[in-house]
């Protein structure tokens, strides 16, 4: 397989993972892409959220929106979406994205060349298809979209998260929020329920830290997760700034940017604070912690050595022990060890 490095790609196709954890954790890698192709106009096609995400960034220059839940749903919106990408003629695509939908997409609008892994059955769609090994799918995520690219020929760049906020966002979210210091609770988790901690103890740890540590708690997550924040908001004693499933991507980022501490699970918003080099303590139970963990400067996570723990599946089928063994105490003395050796 030629590599790419070194190729002359004046305009250059991305397709980034779905979720707007695994986008994230994307970032270095986008940063090697660039790096390697300083003059190439890069392109971001992905679903809404990730395009926010993504929009205005460093690493790319545009952004496609591939809508399959409005414009694009169904074999209609299919054909539309990529009608639409080979007009923009793409000399180069490189898929992140390990499902096959990218590579047909790819290969039906015409780009010459097409990288990416070969999963999900789609080495034959692609020019440059790099292989999977067992070694590989246990590094973490973000070294994982790496090694895809040092296959191809294209070597690391700076290996930390980035994203970008807005002057104007960020004035925004520090008017919103006032004076601190601020503590995000991030009690969701879109993946599934066997991420989730209770809200109950979410509760209990928010107003620790309001008596303990004189934190303001700011409540956040995604519109699917508002009846979490407002179980969480009823059984504190002290006060929260709910904004749970009432902020955009943009707005979520801003907040999480400006906010002095963050208390998670593992889940999309602990990777954009841990972009922003928060200081994070999360708590893991079901997902395997070598590969998802969050890339920040001050990090402590929360998890029991289970059997079963990490099972991966969006819903525990059994006791939920991973999460439920968990205490408050567990949560609020990894708060204070974190703040003691910052």
């Amino acid at each position: 397989m030629r590599a790419l490095a070194g190729l002359h790609v004046p305009k250059i196709l991305v397709r980034p993972p779905n979720w707007i954890g695994d986008a994230v954790m994307n970032t270095p890698a986008l940063g090697a892409l660039r790096t390697a192709f300083p003059s190439s106009e890069i392109v971001l096609a992905a679903n809404p959220a990730v395009c926010e995400l993504l929009s205005p960034h460093p690493f790319c220059d545009r952004v496609i929106v591939y809508d399959k839940k409005g414009s694009h749903k169904g074999i209609g919106g299919f054909w539309k979406f990529c009608r639409l990408i080979a007009r923009e003629r793409f000399d180069l695509a490189v898929l992140f994205q390990n499902a096959i939908e990218a590579a047909i997409i790819a290969r039906l609008a015409g780009i010459k060349r097409r990288a990416g892994y070969g999963t999900d059955g789609r080495s034959i769609l692609l020019t440059h298809a790099v292989r999977v090994s067992k070694e590989t799918r246990r590094l973490h995520q973000s070294q994982y979209f790496l090694r895809m690219l040092s296959g191809l020929g294209i070597p690391p760049a700076e290996q930390v998260l980035r994203l970008q906020c807005t002057d104007e966002e960020k004035r925004s979210a520090r008017g919103l929020l006032g004076q601190g210091p601020w503590v995000a609770i991030n009690p969701g988790a879109a993946y599934g329920s066997a991420k989730r901690w209770s809200p109950e103890r979410f509760s209990q740890v928010a107003d620790a830290l309001a008596s303990d540590f004189g934190y303001k708690a700011l409540l956040v997550g995604g519109p699917g997760e508002t009846a979490i924040g407002s179980a969480i908001e009823a059984g504190m004693r002290s006060k929260a700034f709910n904004m749970v499933g009432r902020t955009s991507v943009r707005q979520l980022m801003a907040l999480l940017a400006s906010v002095d501490l963050v208390v998670t699970n593992d889940s999309g918003p602990m990777h954009v604070a841990a972009a922003f080099d928060r200081p994070i303590v999360a708590l893991f139970g079901p997902t395997d912690h070598c590969t998802t963990s969050p890339l920040c400067s001050r990090f402590l996570m929360v998890r029991k050595d289970v059997e079963c723990a990490p099972c991966l599946k969006r819903q525990c089928p059994t006791d939920h022990r991973c999460m439920a063994d968990i205490t408050v105490d567990d949560v609020v003395g990894a708060v204070g060890a974190l703040l003691a050796g910052s």
